[in-house]
């Protein structure tokens, strides 16, 4: 969520006025920035914890994952609708993410308001990889191309009820859900995508309107690191970042004392963020935190494990130093070996089946190899040259 913010700031600057809409948890991501906000009901984190959320982590492969995600999305994208209906009917422009296409397609349409995809993600089928919901490899040209739509038909499957209702309230013609997604291909609807063509170009076999802009840095109020972080690191060499941001864990007591056998081991450091799994860990050579930008943070790091999420792979990519990605499931295993392919990061560790020993053994070779450090500070120092948000800047403007 946090990409969308600096997004957000970067319109209002431009002279836009701009609403957030997205789950009450996110609100103090927009203090100061500009950015109105609009919550939505839904609590993410708490849906994580319920015992539907948890089954995710029971679901060894992707397509597994991808069927507990779609019922999760079904039980809870009803309670949703009114609060994105109020928000557009006070807007001349939807910009639509990738989780609220399908409902917010139909918001948009009902209330003839002109609107643009706003992605974190490669949504849209290719021949040259498999969907990054599913799996980080390839299926082959044709089974990725299938694949591909087969789950953007899945997500449109998530709306199956709620969009209908909408339709009918906004008094648009019924409309199937896949003759829906038909219709937008077939108008060549815009998506930009936010993320660097430096860590993934655009795919060749993409149709015009599906661009690649950059990545869009999060807003932050905070350009100081809070007088506790700072005397840490002011106290040794440079540690380990290890944070696993909004992801949710099984046993977050055992994976702690993991990590830091890991960075014992290596000789390393480490800064331990709690994030939604709640880590934890005390010690000399080890400082837990809560939330601090990693805009500010990540510089400073020797490596950064995470959870390869789109918005944390983009700031350890900024910020010019290796990586560790341990991915736990939707898109993560996807960037995860975007990373290694990259050569700013030695492996990628599944959260599932992460050991001391393996962790220890990436890290001596993300922290200590000079070539992923050369590798990181070069691919960092031409993803900071990028702007991402001029080209939506320029497409808010023709549409507006």
């Amino acid at each position: 969520m946090a990409p969308f913010t600096g997004l957000g700031h970067g319109l209002v600057r431009a002279g836009h006025r701009v609403t957030l809409v997205t789950h009450g948890r996110f609100e103090p991501l927009v203090a100061g920035s500009g950015v109105a906000f609009h919550p939505l009901p839904v609590d993410p984190r708490a849906e994580l914890e319920s015992s539907r959320g948890r089954g995710l982590h029971r679901s060894a492969t992707g397509v597994g994952k991808m069927v507990r995600f779609v019922a999760l999305a079904r039980a809870v994208v009803g309670q949703m609708t009114d609060d994105l209906l109020a928000a557009a009917r006070e807007s001349d422009v939807v910009l639509l993410a990738g989780a609220t296409g399908p409902l917010g397609h139909a918001i948009a349409e009902g209330l003839s308001l002109p609107s643009l995809g706003v992605h974190l993600q490669p949504l849209h089928p290719t021949q040259e990889f498999a969907p990054p919901m599913l799996t980080a490899g390839s299926w082959g040209a044709a089974g990725n191309r299938l694949a591909g739509h087969g789950v953007n038909l899945a997500v449109e499957r998530v709306f199956a009820r709620a969009v209908p209702e909408v339709r009918a309230r906004l008094g648009l013609p019924r409309a199937g859900t896949a003759t829906a997604w038909r219709e937008r291909e077939r108008r060549g609807w815009p998506v930009l995508h936010g993320f660097s063509p430096l860590v993934l170009p655009r795919p060749r076999d993409w149709r015009a309107g599906l661009d690649v802009t950059g990545y869009w840095w999060p807003y932050n109020r905070e350009s100081e690191l809070p007088p506790s972080v700072r005397d840490f690191l002011d106290a040794g060499p440079p540690p380990v970042f290890v944070g696993l941001g909004s992801a949710t864990v099984p046993d977050p007591e055992r994976l702690s004392a993991e990590i830091v056998r890991a960075l014992r081991r290596a000789g390393l450091r480490g800064v331990i963020q709690r994030g939604w799994g709640g880590l934890e860990a005390s010690g000399d050579d080890v400082l837990t935190i809560d939330e601090v930008p990693h805009s500010v943070l990540f510089p400073r790091m020797a490596a950064v494990v995470h959870h390869a999420g789109a918005g944390t792979t983009a700031a350890g990519v900024r910020a010019g130093v290796p990586a560790v990605p341990v991915p736990v499931q939707f898109d993560e295993g996807f960037w995860a070996a975007r990373l290694v392919a990259l050569g700013v990061a030695p492996r990628a560790i599944p959260l599932r089946r992460l050991t001391a020993d393996m962790l220890a053994a990436a890290l001596t070779r993300a922290a200590r190899d000079e070539g992923y450090r050369e590798r990181a500070r070069a691919l960092g120092a031409r993803v900071r040259a990028e702007d991402g948000i001029a080209p939506v800047v320029d497409a808010v403007n023709r549409l507006a």
